[in-house]
């Protein structure tokens, strides 16, 4: 129906660890075991975990979820902006590939140390930098993120209004996740084109498990989305090898 997925995005939650109310919010959990229910249907080879405001600078719930998921998958985390080298190449060690700068929502290092933190885990470990951003706020980022060695944008910018902006910097290099179709205040087939149109190697899918505080939680029909949206030639790059050069290549990127 698909073909195979790295899925770029998904969110594990174990109560076990830190879970820090954010914006009066705390999410129910969602396991490994939860995770490989939910995608039983899809030929899953990898994936990121990616970290959430509510989880904060805890790692260990990563470290532990990434044991349990295998070598095929790598964490994102959410990281203090005096991060040691040597907690950097634990962390790394571990299977952590990025850090994340939650501005949508918070419970990560702030804006005030986004290059240096960028440039210190990308210099150490060559680790990537990944936004959640609302793109109608990336005019006032575009210098310092065209400049960056290696930044991804979650679930399309969000925005409709924000996509000319997101454009300019996937013309730097950019990728773009499309992920989270249910947080997006259009459809997003429109932004998905116009990413492709400007370089088909900047698009990543992933499927935004669980969804977290969505008005809409991922459904295979997201899937089908991107499939009709994308010409045939460049599905299996979309669905995995793209995020597999991204996430497990950095030297290719």
């Amino acid at each position: 129906m698909f073909p195979a997925l790295f899925d770029t995005h998904l969110h594990i939650i174990d109560p076990r660890y830190p879970l820090i109310p954010n914006q009066g919010y705390v999410p129910e959990a969602f396991s490994v075991a939860d995770y490989r229910r939910r995608t039983a249907g899809l030929d899953i080879v990898g994936g990121a975990v990616v970290s959430g405001s509510f989880q904060a600078f805890d790692t260990e719930f990563l470290v532990a979820a990434l044991k349990k998921l295998g070598p095929d998958f790598v964490g994102v985390a959410q990281v203090p902006g005096d991060i040691s080298d040597s907690e950097i190449l634990r962390l790394d060690a571990r299977g952590v590939r990025a850090v994340r700068f939650n501005l949508a929502r918070g419970g990560s290092a702030g804006l005030e140390v986004l290059d240096s933190l960028a440039r210190h885990v990308y210099d150490v470990a060559e680790w990537h930098t990944e936004l959640y951003v609302d793109a109608r706020h990336l005019p006032e980022l575009h210098d310092t993120l065209a400049a960056l060695p290696a930044v991804s944008v979650d679930h399309l910018g969000l925005s409709r209004a924000g996509l000319p902006h997101l454009l300019r910097l996937v013309e730097h290099g950019t990728k773009v996740k499309a992920t989270g179709f249910g947080r997006l205040d259009d459809h997003p087939a429109e932004a998905i084109r116009a990413i492709m149109d400007v370089d088909p190697t900047a698009l990543m899918v992933g499927t935004d498990l669980p969804s977290t505080r969505s008005p809409r939680p991922f459904d295979v029909s997201d899937l089908e989305i991107l499939r009709d949206s994308v010409d045939p030639e460049h599905l299996e790059a979309v669905f995995r090898t793209n995020a597999e050069a991204f996430y497990l290549d950095p030297v290719l990127v």
